[in-house]
This record gives C-alpha cells, sequence and structure tokens, in this order.
C-alpha cells in the first residue's frame, strides 16, 4: 500500500534535501510555508560547530544521546528530551561513543535550507 504524499519517513525519504552541516552530521530538511524540519544524524564522535541564527529552533533527541551546548552550557541529553534555542542564541551539538538521531524545528523556515549544501548557510558560526 503506498503512503500519502503527505507522510514523510525519519529513514531515508527522499523528498528531504540533502545538507552536510559538518564531518559526520547529515540532515534531510523537509521546507513548509511557516516551519522547517531538520532530520539530522549525527555520527558517534561527530560535532556541530557552535553557531547562532535568527530563527527560532525546537530539537527532539529521538534516539542515541548527545551533548546539547546553548550559550556555553553543556547539558547531557538523551532520547526522548528536547530543547528551546530563541533565535540568535549560540548552540551545537557533540556526540560521543553513541550517534543521535536529532529532529530539529525551526520557524521560519531557514532560506538558505531550501536547497542542497554544505555547513550552516548564512549562521554566525564560531572559531574555536
Amino acid at each position: 500500500m503506498n503512503k500519502a504524499d503527505w507522510v514523510f519517513s525519519l529513514n531515508g525519504d527522499a523528498r528531504g534535501i540533502a545538507r552536510k552541516l559538518a564531518e559526520g552530521v547529515n540532515a534531510s530538511i523537509f521546507p513548509g510555508e511557516n516551519v522547517m524540519l531538520s532530520v539530522v544524524r549525527v555520527d558517534a564522535n561527530s560535532a556541530g560547530s557552535i553557531h547562532s541564527h535568527p530563527e527560532e529552533q525546537w530539537g527532539v533527541l529521538l534516539e542515541g544521546r548527545c551533548t546539547r551546548i546553548q550559550n556555553g552550557e553543556e547539558v547531557e541529553a538523551s532520547a526522548g528530551e528536547f530543547w528551546h534555542t530563541p533565535g540568535g542564541v549560540s548552540h551545537g551539538v557533540r556526540t560521543g561513543n553513541q550517534s543521535a538521531l536529532i529532529l530539529d524545528i525551526f520557524s521560519p523556515p531557514r532560506a538558505e535550507y531550501r536547497q542542497t549544501g554544505k555547513g550552516f548557510g548564512s549562521a554566525l558560526v564560531q572559531e574555536g
């Protein structure tokens, strides 16, 4: 039985827009008019750059474990936990010996994520 075209999958849905955020950090983006979902797979022992952007972001850790970094504070997270990041707040994530599957929700949608690409787009990335 075929699914309706408005039903999507967390696991390899070809309709997602591929984006390599960093080495070992890959996203599949699903943009809407007012909100955008990003399914992010973070390999074990990987990290994304600390960055900020004007869009509000919520994140849900669906599988695995990670360290969520926000405004300089580091919090260990496990599957089932979620977080809120207001626009303009620096944030990032890293994993240890376990991978992580994260669902990020952006509002409004990030314009640069509407196409395949690499990196965090126009986000302000912290050096170091």
